[in-house]
């Protein structure tokens, strides 16, 4: 499949069917975000990978999670993070999204469903999970068999602002 064609497929499940999810699918979509670029390669991210009933009840406390099988919370650690020099920006942040999105599109290839979660409470999640203060929990990566019926990958040109108005060129 084409990477176009893998990205417009991919859609944000929110209903999952119950099957856990296969052991050799998980490792691929943990492979996709080993293989992710990250600022200076300092690979400033953890992943908490949660499959087991108790710790998705936990995890329930901080998220919906859509009752998904398998939820990853993605983690940035401050102290292993690129900073910027020019106006001390830090990247963690930035890299946690692309390992998360690595994720995301690999397990769409697997025929999972999947959903990007930021809204949660930390606070909650960091005290369940013990996690500590040098990592942040940047978002949740819920996956799943979907039971939605898939949606058009032609809905982007209804969903999105044209690429006329994404992108922009310089004029000399």
């Amino acid at each position: 499949m084409e990477f176009s064609e893998l990205a417009k497929k991919r859609y944000s499940v929110r209903s999952y069917n119950g099957k856990k999810v296969e052991k050799e699918k998980l490792e691929k979509i943990l492979e996709a975000a080993h293989v992710a670029p990250t600022a200076a390669n300092l690979q400033p991210v953890r992943l908490l990978v949660i499959q087991q009933e108790e710790g998705l009840e936990k995890l329930s406390k901080a998220a919906n999670i859509y009752h998904a099988p398998l939820a990853i919370v993605v983690c940035a650690d401050h102290d292993k993070a690129w900073v910027r020099p020019f106006d001390k920006k830090q990247t963690c942040d930035i890299d946690a999204s692309i390992l998360t999105d690595h994720m995301m599109l690999q397990a769409s290839e697997l025929g999972l469903g999947s959903v990007w979660i930021c809204y949660f409470k930390p606070d909650i999640l960091r005290e369940e999970f013990c996690i500590p203060k040098n990592l942040e929990p940047v978002n949740i990566l819920a996956v799943g068999y979907s039971k939605e019926t898939p949606q058009s990958p032609d809905r982007h040109e209804e969903t999105r602002i044209a690429v006329k108005n994404l992108a922009l060129f310089e004029h000399f």
